[in-house]
């Protein structure tokens, strides 16, 4: 049976709490913004995709009882809660450009005098529900995507080995994943040797997330430690390396989990391709670069302590971004469900297809 991190019917949301993974699987309830807010804030979600998934859905539980006396009563109400929403995690850009479109959507609904109040309500729900299949079918040509590029530039024939960072798969997104995506479909292809996933400190998204999946999936699959990847990529013949995006700018540098611009610099001394895979609301063409990507600083408490038991010295300074940003000369191709595009001529190429 598929993991399923978010479940949703009409006027009911439903997450799993990933704080609380992998010792206990446990649904919370999202009521309404105010809860998606707490949720996306606190990580029991996280992944931009999920974020954005989950951030909409919350509105929408929160109007689907709700009767509105005029359009312009429910523009704002929309307008205002997903402004608020995004401020809950900034640097993950799905949700602000998720947020965009919306608010797009309302006004034009509000502007249209051929419909109510309540069918425009109706539209807005339709708009925000469609995104749970979407992200699934985008997430499924990302990894057929992913494979193909790989499984394209292999120097032997024969199965690969596979290095991913961090959680990029059903919990990650609305099912199926992103770079956990692309491992799947090597799998389905029987093209999979083994997976390796990291720990991922100091949140250990890695080895409570990454781990959980892979294992309820029963993959071939192996746990590190961040610090073990140069010691892996000279022993094991990995073939690539496949992370997430959290926000890819117009250059096609690239922000994800902190560790991942090590990873990069890694593989590109042992000569191992390294792949972003996300779909194209992770890409921000209206960032120049990786220096404009606003970084969030997570507590000290989550270096500091491993559930309740302290691990560092009391007293030490700590500095704790969630989030580094990998320079686009890393990166061997940014994976998106509309094909592999080369991160130097990255605004150029999307700009292209959008237009086409």
């Amino acid at each position: 049976m598929p993991l399923q991190s978010v479940k949703y019917a009409p006027g009911k949301l439903e997450i799993l709490d990933q704080l609380l993974l992998p010792v206990q699987s446990k649904y919370l309830a999202v009521k309404g913004v105010e809860d998606g807010w707490k949720a996306i804030n606190k990580m029991q979600v996280r992944g931009a995709p999920a974020i954005a998934i989950v951030g909409c859905l919350s509105l929408a539980v929160e109007i689907f009882p709700e009767t509105y006396d005029s359009k312009k009563t429910l523009r704002q109400e929309i307008e205002g809660k997903l402004n608020y929403l995004v401020s809950a995690r900034p640097t993950a850009v799905n949700m602000k450009i998720a947020a965009d479109e919306l608010i797009a959507l309302a006004n034009d609904l509000t502007k249209d005098d051929s419909i109510n109040v309540d069918q425009m309500k109706e539209r807005f729900l339709a708009a925000t529900e469609a995104m749970l299949q979407k992200d699934i079918d985008d997430n499924r040509a990302i990894g057929a995507n992913g494979a193909s590029i790989i499984l394209k530039n292999l120097k032997r024939e024969g199965p690969v080995r596979i290095l991913t960072h961090c959680n990029t798969g059903s919990l990650a997104t609305a099912g199926y994943g992103t770079a956990l995506g692309v491992v799947r479909k090597l799998h389905e292809l029987k093209k999979l040797e083994h997976v390796y996933c990291t720990e991922t400190r100091p949140y250990n998204q890695g080895a409570r997330l990454t781990a959980y999946e892979l294992v309820h999936d029963q993959l071939p699959a192996t746990l590190v430690l961040d610090s073990m990847v140069a010691a892996l990529l000279r022993a094991k013949n990995i073939a690539a390396v496949v992370v997430g995006a959290d926000r890819v700018a117009a250059n096609g540098d690239t922000a994800n989990k902190i560790g991942t611009y090590q990873i990069a610099v890694i593989a590109r001394h042992h000569d191992v391709p390294f792949f972003v895979a996300a779909p194209l609301t992770s890409i921000d063409l209206q960032i120049p670069s990786g220096d404009h990507i606003i970084i969030e600083e997570r507590p000290d408490r989550e270096m500091t302590h491993v559930g309740e038991h302290r691990i560092a010295a009391p007293g030490i300074n700590c500095w704790n971004p969630a989030f580094d940003v990998t320079p686009a000369s890393l990166i061997s191709g940014i994976i998106t469900e509309r094909g592999v595009f080369s991160p130097q001529k990255l605004k150029s190429e999307i700009t292209a297809f959008l237009e086409a």
